[in-house]
C-alpha cells in the first residue's frame, strides 16, 4: 500500500514538474510581451507627449482607452477561446495586437494615439483571461496560484527588461531621422507577430492531446483534473453573469487595477521628477529605465514567495487581501514622503504590495466558479476589473494637471487599494466555496 501510493505521488510530482516546464516558461515569455505593448506608452511619453503636443489628462486617457475596447471584447473573446481552442486563437490575439503596435509608430496627432490605442484594447482581449483559463486546463487548485504566479511574474520582469531596452531605444535609436519612441513601437511590436506565429506549434490545447506526456501521465492528469471538476455544482455557462461573488470579485480587481496601471503607466515620469531632484539635474531616459528596475525586481520577487506560501498553506482569502493593504500604504505614504529617496523607497512597497495579490487572487476567484461558468467567469472579473486600467491613468493625469503635482493621484490609488482590501474581507469563504 505504502509503495503504491509513493508510486502514485511520484506519478503526481513527475506530472506537474513536465506540465509546468512544458507550458510555462512560453507563457511567460508571452506576458512580457503582452504587458511591454500595453505599457510601453508610459516609456514613450518620456519625449512622445512633447513631441505630438499631449497634456497629461490627454496622456492619461490615451493610456486609459485601451481598457474600453479591452472590455468590449473580452467575453467574448475567452468564449471563443473556449470553442476554438486557445492555440489558434491566443495566436490570433498576438499577431493582431502586435501589428496594431507597429501601426502606432506612425501616429502624427492625439487623436490617432486615442484610435490606435482603442484597437489594441480590442486585439489584445482576452489574452489575460484566457490564459487564466488555460491553465485551469492544465493545472489542479492546490497547484494553481503557484502557476498563476510564475505566469504573471511577467509583470515585473516585462518592466525590469523593458524599461532599460525601451528608453535606451528612445534615447539612441533615430534610424532614418525617426524619434527614438516612433522606433521602440516598432522594435516591441514585432516579437508579438513572431510568437504568435510560434504559438501555434508549441501550444497544445488540452492534457488530452499532450503526446509529450507518457500515457500514464496523461490519464492522472485528465483523471485528477475531472475529479476536481465533478466536485462542483454543475451549472450554466452564463450563470457567471447572475451570481453576485462574481461581480464582488470583480470590483475587488476593478480597485486593484486602479492602482497597478496608476503606477504602471505614470512611474517612468514620476521616476524621472524624483530622479532630477536627487541628482539637481537633467537625467537620461535610459538612467530613468534604470532606475525603474528596481520596484520591479522587488515586486517579481515578492509575488512568487507570497504565492508559494499561499500555495503551501491553501489560504487564499488573507493572502489576497494583505498584498492589497501593503500597495495602499505605499502608495499612502510615496505620495506624503517630502523626501525623494523615501518616495522611491515607497513606491517599492507599493509595487510588492501589488505585485504578490495576483496569484491568490486567481486561485481564491476560481474557487467560486464551476468548469462551465469558468470561461465567462473568468472573463466577466478581468474585464470589469481591467476597467481600473482606464481608471487609474486617467485619474493620476487628471489630478496631477488640475494640482500641478503627482501626490494627489497617488492618494487616489491608495485610497482605491484600500476599498481592494476591504472588499476582499467581505467574502465569506465557508458559506460559498463553488456557487455558480
Amino acid at each position: 500500500m505504502a509503495t503504491s501510493t509513493g508510486r502514485r505521488d511520484d506519478l503526481e510530482r513527475t506530472t506537474v514538474r513536465k506540465v509546468s516546464r512544458r507550458i510555462l516558461p512560453f507563457l511567460f515569455v508571452l506576458y512580457i510581451i503582452a504587458y511591454l505593448d500595453r505599457v510601453n506608452l508610459g516609456y514613450a511619453a518620456l519625449e512622445m507627449n512633447a513631441d505630438l503636443g499631449i497634456a497629461a489628462e490627454a496622456f492619461g486617457l490615451a493610456a486609459g482607452i485601451f481598457f474600453i475596447g479591452y472590455f468590449l471584447f473580452e467575453v467574448p473573446s475567452n468564449v471563443l477561446l473556449h470553442r476554438l481552442g486557445a492555440r489558434v486563437w491566443i495566436a490570433r490575439i498576438l499577431i493582431s495586437w502586435g501589428l496594431v503596435v507597429i501601426a502606432t509608430a506612425w501616429v502624427a496627432n492625439t487623436w490617432q494615439l486615442y484610435a490606435l490605442r482603442f484597437l489594441l484594447g480590442l486585439a489584445e482581449a482576452g489574452f489575460f483571461p484566457g490564459i487564466i483559463l488555460y491553465l485551469t486546463y492544465w493545472f489542479r487548485d492546490r497547484d494553481r496560484a503557484r502557476a498563476v504566479a510564475l505566469f504573471m511574474s511577467a509583470l515585473p520582469v516585462s518592466n525590469i527588461i523593458g524599461a532599460p531596452v525601451s528608453t535606451w531605444i528612445i534615447d539612441h535609436v533615430h534610424w532614418f531621422g525617426w524619434a527614438g519612441w516612433r522606433w521602440m513601437f516598432i522594435l516591441e511590436g514585432i516579437p508579438a507577430v513572431v510568437f504568435g506565429l510560434m504559438t501555434l506549434q508549441v501550444l497544445t490545447d488540452r492534457p488530452e492531446q499532450a503526446d509529450w506526456l507518457a500515457s500514464e501521465e496523461k490519464a492522472w492528469l485528465v483523471g485528477a483534473l475531472r475529479e476536481e471538476a465533478a466536485a462542483k455544482p454543475p451549472a450554466s455557462t452564463w450563470t457567471a453573469f447572475r451570481d453576485g461573488t462574481v461581480w464582488l470579485f470583480s470590483l475587488i480587481y476593478f480597485t486593484l487595477v486602479v492602482g497597478l496601471y496608476g503606477i504602471g503607466f505614470w512611474l517612468p515620469t514620476i521616476t524621472k521628477g524624483i530622479a532630477e531632484v536627487m541628482a539637481k539635474a537633467q537625467v537620461s531616459n535610459t538612467t530613468v529605465g534604470l532606475i525603474v528596475v528596481v520596484p520591479y525586481v522587488f515586486g517579481g520577487a515578492a509575488m512568487l514567495l507570497w504565492s508559494r506560501r499561499s500555495d503551501r498553506l491553501g489560504e487564499r482569502k488573507w493572502h489576497t487581501a494583505l498584498p492589497a493593504l501593503v500597495g495602499a500604504v505605499g502608495l499612502f505614504f510615496s505620495g506624503f514622503w517630502p523626501e525623494p529617496f523615501g518616495a522611491l523607497v515607497m513606491l517599492t512597497v507599493a509595487t510588492v504590495g501589488i505585485y504578490s495579490f495576483f496569484g491568490p487572487f486567481w486561485s481564491f476567484a476560481n474557487q467560486f466558479l464551476s468548469a462551465e461558468a469558468a470561461p465567462v467567469g473568468i472573463a466577466v472579473i478581468n474585464s470589469i476589473g481591467n476597467l481600473g486600467g482606464f481608471v487609474g491613468p486617467y485619474a493620476v493625469g487628471y489630478l496631477k494637471t488640475l494640482t500641478g503635482a503627482n501626490a494627489a493621484g497617488l492618494y487616489f490609488l491608495s485610497a482605491s487599494l484600500a476599498v481592494s482590501f476591504i472588499l476582499v474581507t467581505l467574502v465569506r469563504v465557508k458559506a460559498r466555496q463553488a456557487v455558480v
